[in-house]
């Protein structure tokens, strides 16, 4: 059985690279092949000196940036505590945090929108009027976090979830405690350092889906990277298509990056 497995696992492997490859090798053609030209880099020379490319990529990092410490801030304790004190609980919580999913993100961002629209008639005379409108700041639209906060949900409530079943948390916070730890340094000193892999799968995660989130954006109005590539690929094809392949080879590099940051702190710990 082993063997009839290992036979089929490079050609599996070779589908697979051609699946995902032959797609890129087109995209990066098209990107460089000018006809009456030849091979020329003009489409990636161009885009750091197109307007709103830095303002929108900026935009799409800090939003990520907040999204991942928040979402890790509600999360991590969460399911330390759920596994600790309330396991009968787990599959509620699996099924509220699977909830992203099943919402399409239309019907998702037609709520939001609604909300947002609502508030400000109801509200016009309290102090939340000011809130209203300080979430839907262009400059940074703080909503949008809180929706790739919701979006974020299943995919890090699976990493952290995966994190802790291979730790033994009980007796690392129970050991915390005996020496005189309070429950926040019990989790900050001992639970942790040993869900580096966890947090960092859940980071990268929570970054490659606000960079790549179209839909809430673009119908609320803001501009991110994602938007913005879409925003200038009917006028301009070809640099639409050399940032899409740029951006897809720096996520690639960054996952390589945080995957090779995880094996040196897990070799360092062993250590």
């Amino acid at each position: 059985m082993a063997r009839r497995v290992n036979a089929w696992r490079w050609p599996v492997l070779g589908f697979a690279a051609l699946y995902f490859l032959v797609p890129l090798a087109a995209s990066v053609v098209f990107t460089v092949d000018v006809p009456g030209r030849g091979v020329t880099f003009d489409a990636y020379r161009r885009i750091v000196s197109t307007e709103g490319f830095t303002t929108s990529l900026l935009l799409s990092l800090e939003l990520a940036l907040v999204t991942i410490a928040l979402v890790l801030l509600l999360m991590v304790p969460a399911v330390v505590a759920l596994r600790l004190g309330a396991p009968r609980l787990r599959p509620v919580v699996e099924v509220v945090c699977s909830l992203p999913l099943v919402v399409p993100p239309i019907a998702f961002v037609a709520g939001i929108s609604t909300v947002l629209k609502w508030g400000p008639e109801h509200l016009s005379r309290t102090p939340l009027f000011q809130t209203f409108v300080a979430v839907q700041n262009p400059d940074f639209p703080f909503v949008l976090v809180l929706a790739y906060v919701v979006m974020a949900l299943p995919f890090v409530y699976r990493a952290l979830d995966a994190g802790l079943r291979a730790i033994d948390v009980r007796t690392l916070v129970e050991a915390a405690r005996s020496c005189g730890a309070a429950w926040p340094q019990a989790l900050l000193r001992a639970v942790l350092p040993n869900l580096r892999g966890a947090l960092l799968n859940a980071s990268f995660l929570t970054l490659a889906l606000v960079l790549g989130e179209f839909t809430v954006a673009q119908l609320l109005g803001f501009t991110p990277f994602a938007v913005w590539i879409y925003s200038i690929g009917g006028s301009q094809a070809q640099l639409s298509v050399a940032v899409s392949v740029l951006s897809l080879l720096v996520t690639w590099a960054l996952l390589l990056t945080l995957a090779g940051f995880g094996g040196r702190t897990k070799t360092a710990s062993r250590g």
